[in-house]
């Protein structure tokens, strides 16, 4: 028998921290064996010494049975299914992980290092888990140059991210949470990335060395299609950030995929089309569809890319946002003519490796692209799936959704893993378990691969709005933890329970009644979607909620603010089960009656949220822990929010009935709502500039400025002493 014992580095840290205190649990060496040496498995192991930091830890590689952990590779498990574990004990007490491959066997140990945590090493349970999403991934807007943007650059988060990007160790950071979390993708969206990744030897002149940053005064909004953000003014007015050749940000890239494959961690490149920033004109690539130069570049380099990149897992793209006056099918030809064939050209020349292709179903007919794609659709190593924006912009809206309908009927035999977009908690650290597990029940499964969680107006990168911060500042996804945390944990297993999720927060702050602390959180957390299912804006531009604002042309006035006229105009989601602030007056008027939540109810049902998330939050005693302070300042701020919607939305329907009516009783009532609903918005604003960082710049809705606005909201109550519209 081959056997290797191997001491992990963090062990020599645990034995120095034992001798130290002078406690051991154990007066022996505790032993982990596995048959493979897989870093996937290395890592798990790492994090069960972690958990195990009252033990002294030896690992074994090889086929040694008794050990106390074993890690167990059984490739033909009838019962486990790739990525699947199953955790046992043996009649020697021996603890086994059972799995088919590595990235199984990686999370029963995540699982396991959770359960010593937890329980202790003595009270560790059975378990045995299948994912139940098979792709669980995160939706990634990459600042990578101003001359590569992403369609989130002109925003404060993508300023403030765009060195991160190149940081080794933020992406190992970024990685390793990822994993602990159970997501298995990473997707990095780009208008065109390619001038920032790869050298085509067609092409060699649109490489890009260095990293760039604009220096140009930008505006506060742009083109929501992203036209124009490669304005000269705006490009070559620049400083160089960071200085490296085009090699050299290959062999980053090379470096980060092949550590996220370390942690079962593909990354994906996706694009909207056509851009072509970067190129500023060379060999005669433009925009327009016609252009066969451009054809022939793009198809070079999506080739190229996955030459370039052997850890690259594959590539999506959208048709749509820059081919303005182009017929459905035209487009459809440009995107086959392009990444199709680029991607064609690999999988036959790699046929080895295994591909995928994502096309997104937006502006787009599956059933014709299915047929336009058939190559690809049949080519064996190539796994063509589409990608289909579930919930809008908006998942913090209702559990069920209801525009995948039309899609669903039309996909065929095909597959889709769902864009789930959350451009509504950016600030306060959000978190309902409960929420996220019906969400993720009611997605249809049999047409799904999967999802990939994330944002258009916000960049998940290191943190920019904290007033106390180290240094370097946290990273978004570690700041809010629990909210990613349970959208991956729950994607991979939806039963995961309540009460595992009360353990948790438990071992975190172990100082509290985590009941509590679970109950308050979640009744915070529910403000989000009461609210957007009441006043529904669909997109990221329509609707920001921690803002109460939009685009101007949306809001209808001035300034984006949504004011009294707005949540009187403004529809609610279809599945919320509310009715409009119209529809329930009218109801009123000819005295009949619906099954539908009046807008008063929904003002209640905040109002009740708002009210126990602060009655819970005040029984529990921070002391001297900054993120239990944190969070508690986060819920008692969103519950500030809450009940300003609740007294806005209460005003806005009795404004409603007086313009209907005339009812001076209706006017009473809603100068009444509006002027709690100022004075809530104002300790909203107290709480959240104690702690954040305001005005902050936004892509979509442009700048969002707490203190600007109170005079906003100040004016809602001038509209209801108002006698008309």
């Amino acid at each position: 028998m081959n056997t290797t014992t191997r001491t992990l580095s963090i062990t020599a840290l645990l034995a120095t921290f034992i001798l130290s205190v002078g406690c051991t649990k154990s007066e022996r060496n505790l032993t982990i064996a596995s048959a493979s040496e897989d870093d996937r498995i290395v890592f798990a192991i790492e994090e069960l010494a972690q958990a195990l930091r009252y033990e002294l830890v030896e690992v074994e590689f090889g086929e040694d049975s008794g050990a106390d952990i074993h890690f167990v590779l059984v490739p033909d498990h009838d019962e486990i299914d790739p990525e699947g574990y199953m955790l046992s004990r043996t009649a020697d007490q021996t603890i086994e992980v059972l799995a088919r491959d590595a990235a199984g066997a990686m999370y029963g140990g995540l699982e396991l290092a959770e359960q010593i945590e937890l329980y202790g090493m003595e009270r560790v349970k059975e378990a045995a888990q299948n994912p139940y999403m098979e792709m669980r991934g995160t939706k990634f807007n990459i600042p990578l140059d101003v001359r590569t943007p992403s369609y989130t650059d002109m925003s404060d988060a993508a300023q403030n991210n765009m060195l991160e990007m190149w940081s080794f160790d933020f992406w190992k950071e970024y990685i390793d949470n990822m994993a602990r979390y159970r997501y298995n993708f990473i997707s990095l969206w780009s208008l065109h990335p390619f001038p920032s990744l790869v050298k085509v030897p067609k092409y060699p002149e649109v490489a890009l060395d260095d990293v760039l940053k604009s220096k140009a005064q930008l505006n506060e909004y742009y083109d929501l299609g992203a036209v124009g953000i490669d304005a000269p003014e705006i490009v070559e007015n620049h400083e160089v950030i960071l200085q490296l050749t085009i090699e050299e940000k290959i062999d980053f890239w090379k470096k980060v995929m092949r550590y996220g494959k370390s942690r079962n961690v593909d990354f994906y490149v996706i694009t909207w089309n056509i851009f072509v920033n970067g190129t500023e004109g060379k060999y005669g690539i433009t925009t327009d569809v016609d252009n066969e130069t451009t054809r022939d570049y793009f198809r070079h380099s999506v080739a190229q890319l996955f030459r370039t990149y052997p850890d690259l897992a594959g590539i999506g793209l959208t048709t749509g946002e820059n081919m303005r006056g182009v017929s459905f099918e035209e487009k459809e030809d440009w995107a086959y003519d392009t990444y199709a064939r680029g991607i064609l050209e690999v999988a036959k020349e790699m046929p080895e490796r295994e591909f995928t292709f994502i096309h997104r179903q937006h502006q787009a007919d599956p059933a014709y692209i299915a047929e336009k794609f058939t190559p690809l659709v049949e080519q064996k190593n190539i796994d063509f799936i589409y990608s289909f924006k579930y919930a809008q912009a908006h998942v913090f809206s209702a559990t069920e959704q209801p525009y995948h309908e039309g899609f669903v009927e039309n996909i065929g035999d095909l597959k889709t893993i769902w864009t789930l977009r959350n451009d509504d908690a950016y600030y306060f650290r959000w978190g309902s378990p409960i929420f996220v597990r019906e969400f993720i029940e009611n997605i249809p499964y049999e047409v799904s691969q999967g999802m990939y969680y994330g944002s258009d107006q916000w960049i998940w990168g290191r943190e920019f709005t904290s007033k106390i911060s180290n240094s370097p500042r946290q990273l978004e996804v570690v700041k809010h933890w629990y909210h990613w945390m349970m959208w991956g944990r729950l994607s991979f297993d939806p039963q995961m329970s309540n009460e595992r999720f009360i353990q948790i927060l438990q071992e975190y702050f172990p100082d509290i009644d985590a009941n509590k602390l679970f109950q308050a959180w979640h009744e915070a957390s529910m403000i989000y979607p009461v609210t957007t299912g009441f006043h529904w804006g669909s997109l990221d531009f329509i609707w920001y909620i921690e803002g109460s604002r939009s685009r101007p042309q949306v809001a209808k006035n001035e300034t984006g603010f949504h004011d009294v006229n707005t949540f009187i105009d403004f529809p609610v989601h279809d599945k919320s089960g509310n009715q409009s602030i119209p529809d329930y007056v009218n109801m009123l008027r000819a005295g009949t009656s619906s099954n539908l939540r009046s807008p008063l109810e929904v003002a209640a049902q905040l109002h009740q949220h708002a009210e126990e998330a602060v009655g819970l939050a005040d029984q529990i005693e921070a002391a001297n822990n900054a993120e239990l302070k944190a969070t508690l300042h986060d819920i008692k701020t969103i519950a500030k929010m809450g009940k300003y919607y609740a007294h806005k939305i209460a005003g806005s329907t009795y404004v409603a009935l007086y313009r209907e009516t005339e009812d001076k009783s209706y006017q009473e009532k809603a100068i009444s709502e509006l002027t709690e609903a100022l004075e809530y918005w104002k300790q909203y604003v107290d709480l959240a500039m104690q702690q954040n960082i305001n005005p902050i710049w936004t892509n979509r809705v442009g700048h969002v400025d707490w203190v600007k606005t109170t005079n906003l909201v100040e004016q809602d109550i001038a509209m209801a002493k108002a006698d008309t519209r």
